[in-house]
């Protein structure tokens, strides 16, 4: 028997797993800790629902974006910033996008801060210094050694988080009939909406949607399309040749590229989800009604005094990884969407640095970083549409994606998130003016 090649063999599935993976740590940052804990805290088990139907519109979400880098080679921002034609009307988007990725910045940073306080007594300003100067370093690790060597080390801290989060719930277990009760969709009052808005805008997060593109782009970017794209000339006709020299070169279909970024889409979110229920569920059977633990303070002292230290411990080890790994990603979100809309590339540390000061001016501040987390997180909840509604419109064109287009059925259904998530984001503005 005549034995392939080492070199020509197809790559196995294990090879392809990894963009999603990434991408599913912002689902898991620690303004995702700070709307799940506060949510199980003060409602108990009421918006369960909340967390179940936000990680099943995730999935579709995260492998459209997916879809949308490995079909093109282009970043939902690059494809944006080519069909913009309006400088002003770019810049305009460019400047929502800035700020929902400024408000991911603060979410990751304080969170982190919040951490190093809770293990080692760091005060918060200098703890929100170290976290950020951890995610230079991770970024340089991303700039110099490339998309695998990242990925290997935001799955290791992948692995911590999901740990951190879910012994507690282990320890001290929530009551099957109020899950099962939280999962009839309802609502109690303002703050309850304002607290579904904020788990939706840490479930569903902009900067994720913009990421996973540019992620599965930089991992199986066509040859000769990253040429075409720096020189403005990409067309539908370029792409499919660039897609078709791949698949020729490595032996990897697109269709093939397309059923391994399902699995690593499906692999990512039910991590991502079953920890983001598992904080909510931790929270509302050992917290609810104990004052104080609607902030991350008093949720790991009371875990300590409640459950034990080794849980409380894990907690903060988890809610640290959930910084440092997120704040990574968050900052490479931040360099894409700058350069697909304004096609700039402003170094990846210069502006690291530049994101970093809102979060350590609020840390310096003394403003409660719960709050702030939560507030993010409803930023970040506005942001949605501006990225979903043009990702379901541009992954339904055939003259972008060819034969991979969306089916009707799956346009429906990203139609049929972003009008929910529109709704809700309205109701809450409503209730916000109103004094609902």
């Amino acid at each position: 028997m005549t034995r392939t090649p080492r070199a020509t063999r197809a790559p196995r599935a294990a090879w392809l797993i990894g963009p999603a993976l990434v991408a599913g740590v912002a689902y898991l940052d620690p303004g995702n800790v700070a709307s799940n804990m506060t949510a199980g805290a003060v409602f108990g088990y009421l918006l369960v629902w909340v967390v179940v139907l936000g990680n099943v519109m995730a999935w579709l979400i995260q492998y459209l974006s997916a879809k949308l880098g490995i079909v093109t080679g282009e970043s939902l921002p690059e494809a944006l910033g080519h069909r913009i034609r309006r400088p002003w009307a770019r810049r305009a988007y460019w400047l929502q996008a800035e700020l929902v990725a400024m408000a991911t910045d603060i979410a990751e940073v304080i969170g982190g801060a919040v951490a190093l306080n809770l293990l080692f007594g760091v005060p918060l300003l200098w703890g929100g210094v170290i976290t950020g100067a951890v995610s230079m370093a991770l970024l340089v690790v991303q700039s110099r050694r490339g998309a695998r060597p990242f990925e290997f080390v935001i799955v290791g801290l992948l692995a911590i988080i999901a740990i951190g989060f879910t012994f507690g719930v282990v320890i001290g277990p929530p009551d099957p009939a109020g899950v099962i009760g939280g999962l009839v969709p309802r609502f109690e009052d303002s703050q309850s909406v304002l607290l579904a808005a904020s788990i939706l805008g840490a479930t569903i997060m902009p900067h994720a949607i913009y990421a996973h593109s540019a992620l599965a782009r930089d991992r199986f970017d066509p040859a000769g399309a990253a040429d075409a794209r720096r020189a403005g000339t990409s067309t539908e006709l370029e792409r499919k040749t660039a897609r078709d020299g791949l698949e020729k070169a490595r032996g990897i279909g697109t269709s093939r590229l397309l059923r391994a970024t399902r699995w690593d889409v499906t692999i990512a979110l039910a991590i991502a989800g079953t920890v983001n229920l598992a904080i909510l569920l931790l929270a509302a059977a050992n917290l609810a009604d104990v004052p104080g633990t609607d902030t991350l303070e008093g949720a790991y002292g009371a875990l300590r005094d409640g459950i034990g230290p080794l849980v409380a411990t894990l907690f903060a080890v988890g809610l640290l990884a959930s910084g440092l790994a997120s704040t990574s990603v968050g900052a490479y979100a931040g360099a894409e969407i700058m350069h697909g809309l304004l096609r700039i590339r402003v170094p990846l540390l210069a502006r690291r640095l530049v994101t970093l000061a809102p979060a350590l001016v609020i840390l310096g501040l003394g403003v409660d970083p719960t709050l702030a987390l939560v507030l993010s997180q409803v930023v970040l909840s506005f942001g949605i549409p501006f990225a979903l509604i043009p990702l379901v419109a541009l992954t339904a064109k055939r003259e972008v994606l060819g034969r991979f287009r969306n089916r009707f059925a799956t346009t429906a259904a990203g139609v049929a998130a972003s009008v929910f998530l529109v709704a809700l984001n309205g109701l809450l503005l409503w209730l916000v003016l109103t004094g609902g």
